[in-house]
């Protein structure tokens, strides 16, 4: 019982490092948007947090879900790390720059969402705690 305390902290701590992450690579992609020669970074960080989901439920998940689309965090080891990677198959001007400016201030503006809601929700587990542990 004590062991998973924290798990859906640690949970969200892990989102929201993904989308801090996510977020200064999109502001450098904005920084970098009239750099000649500069190719855009996405971060890959849904379908890494979906993998290793997958391969601990295969490994170690002997639970009972009352949903199909539920998941038991207990015991989950979630030690996994967003990936930066360079889009480098497309370019947006002659000058072989393919940042496109519109795309990534939606990024921005969809991710700064994630965050803050991660955030918030994180908050709201702590005032949970808070109020468990001084009754």
């Amino acid at each position: 019982m004590w062991d998973n305390l924290f798990a859906t902290s640690d949970f969200l701590h892990k989102g929201i490092e993904g989308a801090w992450l996510r977020n200064s690579v999109i502001r450098n992609n904005i920084a970098n948007v009239e750099t000649p020669g500069f190719k855009a970074s996405d971060v890959e960080f849904e379908s890494v947090f979906r993998n290793t989901l997958k391969a601990v439920a295969d490994d170690r998940l002997d639970t009972k879900m009352t949903r199909e689309r539920h998941f038991d965090f207990h015991n989950y080891d979630l030690d996994f790390a967003p990936h930066i990677v360079k889009r480098e198959d497309t370019s947006m001007r002659y000058d072989e720059n393919n940042v496109d400016i519109e795309d990534e201030n939606v990024k921005l503006a969809q991710n700064s969402i994630l965050y803050n809601t991660m955030v918030a929700q994180l908050n709201s587990e702590l005032t949970r705690l808070r109020t468990a542990i001084t009754g």
